[in-house]
């Protein structure tokens, strides 16, 4: 197994180990809605802080039910990984593209200076 591919499973097993612990070791399990995120949480420490509080700005546009919220957070999530992806393969394919064009200068410089007069008559041809 190469090296890489022991670094992109320990990742991959620190991930599951993230997404599988809290519901494991029961945390949350106290709350009413154990895993509603921040923004629930943030809203309910103002309210508690400060019942009068009235928010600067309003949503522009409020999804009528959680599943619609939850789907457009899912395709903005794809979408954004979507975009990583296509980053990194054209980041990797064009480092690769250089090895090659760099291995072509190498083999085409070797050639050229110790080539035989076969070569260079094929060459020519």
């Amino acid at each position: 197994m190469s090296r890489n591919t022991k670094i992109n499973f320990l990742l991959l097993l620190a991930v599951a180990a993230l997404a599988v612990l809290p519901l494991a070791l029961g945390l949350g399990d106290h709350k009413k809605e154990p895993f509603a995120g921040a923004d629930g949480e943030a809203e309910t420490a103002i309210t508690e802080i400060e019942p009068d509080y009235k928010p600067w700005f309003s949503p522009l546009y409020e999804p009528p039910s959680g599943e619609i919220e939850s789907a457009l957070f899912s395709l903005q999530a794809a979408l954004g990984a979507g975009v990583l992806a296509y980053y990194f393969g054209l980041r990797r394919g064009r480092r690769q593209g250089e090895q090659r064009a760099l291995e072509r200068e190498r083999g085409s410089g070797s050639r050229a200076g110790g080539g035989t007069a076969e070569e260079s008559t094929a060459e020519g041809a």
